[in-house]
């Protein structure tokens, strides 16, 4: 029998830790995650979690005992924030060009300078093009959730990709709420042992984390980009797989609310979800036809979700909470490409909010959809816009 607790995003990504049955969890504190990592070391310590725990000296060296671990065929996890997963940066490239399955926690968190404790997504959206699958889960319930099956995806030998699950910092990180807990028998049956070829054996040697040349770098860059690609049909699989054993679903690659017949749709992602939810429902009540879809997955990114859940609507509101500087929200850009490649006659608009941990309100949301109105109304709207901007901009910089 599971049990149930009163647990915050934290906590309940170490649960999901501990039902994973890790053998090596390489650790470095920093805020807002470091309650994950001071949580297992106790599960360590009473024996809860038989595992190697490894309390190293930065970031870096962090992922560096992961891949190291997994190199052996061993089981990892790590987690970070912020200036520690851009710390990570060389280290994400090697961890999935070996093809190293780690799973990682990321606590969203701003970007210096200036200094922030608070949460956005500069930190992982500018991290995209690094080689993990990148998830963002909306409560504490999904993120222990998603620990087993980001586990289940990275090993998949068709995959071999490293998974990071990404918590919005604060908000999820350290809100309490009630969480369902998986007997440990479950999790065995959903997530056996991990059995890979992928490994340093003396019985079977074999040559890793290689230089290549111009003559085959491109194969293995092709081989590595199919697996992401693999992925993307075996995350609805496993959802799948997960609904049977525990009885929750989360969907998929995206979530759509209420887009059957909306003409007016805010793209999210992340924990403001549910406050684009709430004031959809309040919408709908007054007559309005919105939406809202989530996103759930950015790499592998869900290009033809997207487009089956958008292409009837007449206007589509796109909430970043990162800036790709000098262009437009990273999470922009790639909705507008789907949409675009498709064909797709709708007036798309990006919204910037949420920067440093600024909240965004019931009211910014309500404004969205009414700015996609005035557009097609025929008021003229900019194509990038910003929520709550409560300090007057030199418009010289």
């Amino acid at each position: 029998m599971g049990q149930r607790a009163f647990l915050c995003g934290n906590e309940a990504v170490a649960e999901g830790v501990r039902l994973s049955a890790p053998h090596v969890i390489a650790a470095y504190p920093i805020t807002p995650q470091t309650v994950v990592v001071e949580r297992l070391a106790e599960m360590v310590e009473d024996g809860s979690v038989k595992a190697e725990f490894m309390h190293v000296e930065s970031e870096h060296s962090a992922l560096s005992a992961s891949m190291g671990a997994s190199a052996v065929g061993a089981r990892t996890f790590s987690s970070t924030s912020s200036q520690g997963l851009v710390y990570m940066a060389e280290c994400l490239h090697y961890a999935s060009g070996g093809r190293f399955p780690i799973v990682m926690m990321n606590a969203n968190r701003s970007l210096a300078l200036p200094w922030s404790i608070y949460g956005d997504h500069r930190d992982s959206m500018s991290l995209l093009d690094c080689g993990w699958i990148q998830v963002y889960t909306e409560d504490a319930q999904e993120s222990l959730d998603m620990v087993l099956q980001a586990y289940a995806i990275a090993e998949h030998p068709e995959v071999l990709t490293p998974v990071m699950i990404n918590l919005d910092g604060f908000v999820l990180t350290h809100t309490y709420e009630l969480v369902d807990i998986p007997a440990w028998e479950q999790a065995r049956e959903f997530l056996p042992p991990y059995e890979t070829v992928n490994k340093l054996d003396f019985d079977a040697p074999k040559n890793m984390a290689f230089s290549s040349n111009p003559g085959n770098n491109l194969e293995f860059k092709l081989r590595q980009h199919r697996g992401m690609l693999r992925a993307k049909e075996l995350i609805a699989e496993t959802d799948g797989r997960f609904q049977a054993i525990f009885g929750r679903s989360y969907g998929g690659l995206t979530e759509a609310y209420r887009c059957d017949d909306a003409e007016l749709i805010v793209v999210s992602v992340g924990s403001v979800t549910g406050t684009c939810r709430t004031v959809a429902d309040e919408l709908r009540n007054e007559g309005w036809k919105v939406g809202v879809l989530k996103i759930r997955f950015m790499r592998p990114f869900p290009e033809e979700e997207i487009i089956a859940a958008l292409r009837n609507a007449k206007a589509v509101a796109v909430l970043d909470k990162d800036i790709s500087f000098g262009y437009e929200g990273t999470v922009f850009t790639n909705v507008n490409s789907a949409l675009s490649k498709a064909g797709a006659e709708i007036l798309k608009l990006n919204f910037i909010g949420g920067l440093g941990g600024r909240d965004i309100s019931k009211d910014h949301i309500r404004e969205m959809y009414r700015r996609l109105q005035d557009g097609l109304d025929g008021i003229a709207q900019e194509n990038v816009q910003y929520l709550g901007l409560g300090v007057a901009i030199d418009e010289r910089g």
